[in-house]
């Protein structure tokens, strides 16, 4: 089936592409030492801030990139994407200085935003009944591409150098590229979403009135502000649970890999389960036993039961996402869900942003207190949800009147 074959290649570029961006980025404070700097301090800053710019101005240009979508056809957006990957990744390996590493991340975010065009190409294609399974397959391939990229990273940096590394990643981006321009197919697409019809597209506005789409756009952000919230700390956590020094990184690691295996279950078990009941029962109870999962932490008495609530977590916040993301698509206009799904992004890009620096803070106080906090918001979000959230929701048929933009 056609819609089938474009999940596929939507999938594979981006299973691709994230892949590749991890295989150098967890690197890139060595990389600042192979550069001349020797100051930690220094390395430290120049590392945060190139790490930071690509998602902080992707943020602010994903609605944009989506709109052009809208009007000019997504397949050509997601390619100029990639391609500007393709260049950036390759021009990184010839950087003498450090602001040139920062020059070209600041460049790569201007350009970035194909992962919200991926999920917006997979709602596309896929039958209505179909789009929870479609966006949770995208959604997989997001998680586990980030997952499997350092490992993948700390191998081709052994064997051919970091500053090789980049050329790699390259590669990577091209196949990505490759693969979106032969086998994703267009035309059957661009009939059933009826943008052969006139050209009328939805404001920004248009698009935040839309049924539940602002409330769902705080769901995205306080999942993703959650899930971000363990990286500064969980290190730590297992070190004060009694691990030896030397078995942190390991079990740290092991627990990450755990969460995100899950999260890709979660994603997949979402379609079958909205199948069966309304997103907003899905994702209220989602958010409940993601908030059970974390509180779990607080009761852990060595590193090893942490695994069983990183599991409940992670499956639990993978479904909540992925039914998030296909309760919004349900509302949105065919026409208009490159904007839709671009403002979508930015609220998870702000909280992936936000999340590392206040819960690094907020873990100055006690590691123990970023866990309570998340569990209370992640209650919040199921309350919210399920006294807020319309139970049937506007179809793109009855959505409000659209304007020329």
């Amino acid at each position: 089936m056609r819609w089938r074959r474009n999940l596929y290649a939507v999938t594979a570029a981006t299973f691709i592409g994230f892949t590749g961006f991890t295989l150098v980025m967890p690197f890139l404070p060595l990389y600042f030492e192979q550069l001349g700097l020797t100051d930690v301090g220094e390395i430290a800053l120049w590392s945060g801030l190139s790490l930071g710019a690509t998602p902080a101005i992707t943020a602010l240009m994903a609605p944009f990139w989506g709109r052009l979508a809208d009007r000019y056809g997504r397949k050509i957006m997601v390619q100029r994407s990639l391609f500007s990957f393709v260049l950036v990744m390759g021009a990184m390996a010839y950087v003498t200085e450090p602001w040139h590493v920062f020059a070209l991340r600041v460049f790569q975010g201007l350009f970035a935003g194909y992962g919200a065009l991926a999920l917006t190409m997979a709602a596309d294609s896929a039958p209505r009944e179909q789009t929870a399974y479609a966006i949770g397959v995208v959604q997989t391939a997001q998680r586990l591409g980030p997952a499997l990229g350092p490992v993948i990273g700390g191998v081709v940096a052994q064997a051919v150098g970091l500053r090789n590394a980049f050329f790699v990643t390259s590669a990577f981006y091209l196949l990505a590229f490759v693969l979106v321009a032969v086998m994703y197919d267009e035309q059957g697409v661009v009939a059933r979403v009826g943008r052969d019809e006139p050209a009328r597209r939805v404001t920004f506005r248009n698009v935040l009135a839309f049924e539940n789409f602002v409330l769902l756009m705080a769901v995205i952000f306080g999942l993703q502000f959650v899930d971000r919230s363990f990286g500064p700390v969980l290190p730590l956590f297992v070190g004060e649970l009694g691990a030896p020094g030397s078995q942190v990184p390991l079990l740290a690691g092991i627990i990450f890999s755990t969460a995100a295996g899950a999260g890709a279950l979660g994603n997949q078990f979402c379609g079958r389960l909205m199948a069966r009941l309304p997103a907003r029962r899905v994702i209220a109870g989602a958010c409940a036993a993601a908030s059970g999962g974390v509180a779990g932490y607080l009761l852990a008495a060595n590193p090893w039961w942490l695994m069983l609530p990183t599991f409940v977590f992670g499956v639990a916040i993978g479904m909540a996402t992925t039914a998030a993301y296909t309760a919004a698509s349900s509302v949105i206009p065919g026409t208009a869900r490159g904007t839709g799904f671009g403002l979508l992004t930015t609220a998870s890009l702000v909280g992936l942003a936000v999340s590392p620096i206040a819960n690094g803070i907020l873990a100055t106080t006690s590691i123990r207190a970023v866990f309570v906090v998340d569990a209370i918001i992640l209650a919040a979000l199921a309350l919210m949800v399920s006294r807020l959230m319309i139970t049937a929701p506007l179809t793109p048929a009855t959505s409000p009147p659209t304007e020329e933009i």
